[in-house]
């Protein structure tokens, strides 16, 4: 479900780690049907029921995707960092290491999904 306004926001986002980012939202498109896209607080981000994540596009020595509530999303993750009472990040530096945290994404997004069905 990709949305045109993220293909726009892609088209002017001038950032060496644009190749990654452009792959990262591909996978998580991918992960789950039920997770749509939209441009939020001026970067792509990816909602079902709520806000999933959102790119942190200023970084440029990875991808950064802040997860609104990644404290709640059920599960062992261990590349979604942070001790606050909700958000969590999840970096990933470059497609290399984005095929090694592939599975563990997926993951997180049907968790979410499937949280949010249970709400």
């Amino acid at each position: 479900m990709k949305n045109p306004d993220v293909d726009a926001w892609l088209r002017a986002y001038d950032n060496p780690m644009k190749p990654v980012l452009e792959a990262t939202r591909e996978l998580i498109l991918r992960a789950d049907a039920r997770i749509g896209e939209t441009i939020k607080w001026q970067a792509p981000t990816f909602e079902y029921k709520g806000n999933l994540a959102s790119f942190f596009p200023k970084a440029k020595k990875h991808v950064s995707l802040m997860f609104h509530k990644g404290a709640l999303i059920p599960g062992a993750f261990p590349n979604l960092e942070g001790d606050g009472k909700e958000a969590r990040s999840f970096k990933i530096a470059s497609l290399d290491d984005l095929a090694q945290k592939e599975t563990e994404l997926r993951s997180i997004v049907k968790a979410w999904c499937d949280l949010r069905d249970e709400a």
